[in-house]
């Protein structure tokens, strides 16, 4: 039996810088001497390095890379929650359909069709418009948007399964639908989805962010990484380091966890396991 493959290097890069980030983000503040939200008038925008502020301040004086932390803490927070929001949808609707079959399935991927259909992030924009603003909304919202694409792998791969010999087994023993779901089904599919988690999160964290910058997401005195953009747009001229530090942090962010679910989905691959061991029954 060939030995489990090693990690990517790739992906262990990218976990290590992700995990440097977040404990960075987590535990930054905690060793910075300047509030985040204070201002500070006798330091306003004052170049990177000056007096104590290594990112710089803004209009106000408030410290760019306390805020900088803070912002990410609060991206990287709200990605990971609407991101598990959008793997509870996602995995539970795609397995349910691609284990159901028949007219079922085809019925479930029709919603899901007119739901890809929908301009999703006009109506998240008209939700957090119209009602009060609050942290539930934001990750159902989010979640919402980004979960269509991992329900169709969900249910692609729900559909194989339900061909497998072990799956006709548990079928002709008597196993309920509920039975299958939950024993055989959700066990297999949670390794691939979990791999999908990583491809995911980059996007909620990318619309959550669209929405900081038009202004719809937390309410201030917080600030996420979307927050810090548009803030830092408006002081371009004067400070350009308000917007180039989160902007930074933001596009290091997204690659890093692009990278990390290109690399786990390779690496998980079962067609590159079976390629490999004919290659190596042939040698």
């Amino acid at each position: 039996m060939r030995p489990a493959r090693p990690l990517p290097p790739m992906a262990r890069a990218c976990l290590l810088f992700l995990g440097g980030l977040a404990l960075l983000c987590w535990l930054g503040p905690l060793f910075i001497d300047f509030d985040p939200h204070r201002p500070d008038w006798e330091a306003l925008s004052v170049a990177p390095g000056t007096a104590g502020h290594w990112f710089g301040t803004d209009a106000i004086g408030r410290d760019v890379l306390a805020r900088t932390l803070a912002g990410g803490r609060l991206s990287l927070t709200i990605g990971l929650l609407a991101s598990l929001v959008a793997l509870g949808l996602g995995l539970g609707f795609g397995a349910s359909a691609g284990l159901a079959g028949g007219w079922v399935e085809r019925g479930m991927l029709r919603l899901l069709d007119m739901a890809s259909a929908l301009p999703f992030l006009l109506i998240v924009i008209l939700l957090l418009t119209l009602f009060e603003r609050s942290l539930w909304l934001l990750l159902i919202a989010i979640g919402g948007y980004v979960w269509i694409d991992l329900a169709r792998v969900m249910r692609a791969e729900a559909a194989r399964l339900r061909e497998t010999p072990f799956m006709l087994a548990a079928t002709a023993m008597g196993a309920s639908f509920g039975q299958r779901l939950r024993w055989h089904a959700l066990p297999n599919l949670m390794p691939l989805a979990v791999v999908y988690l990583g491809l995911i999160l980059p996007q909620a964290i990318l619309v959550e962010s669209f929405l900081g910058f038009l202004g719809l997401s937390v309410d201030e005195p917080s600030a996420s990484w979307g927050t810090l953009l548009s803030e830092g747009v408006q002081e371009l001229d004067g400070a350009p380091w308000t917007l180039l530090f989160p902007a930074g942090f933001l596009v290091a962010t997204l690659a890093a966890f692009q990278f990390l679910g290109d690399s786990l989905r390779d690496w998980l691959d079962v067609r590159d396991e079976a390629r490999a061991d004919v290659e190596q029954a042939a040698a």
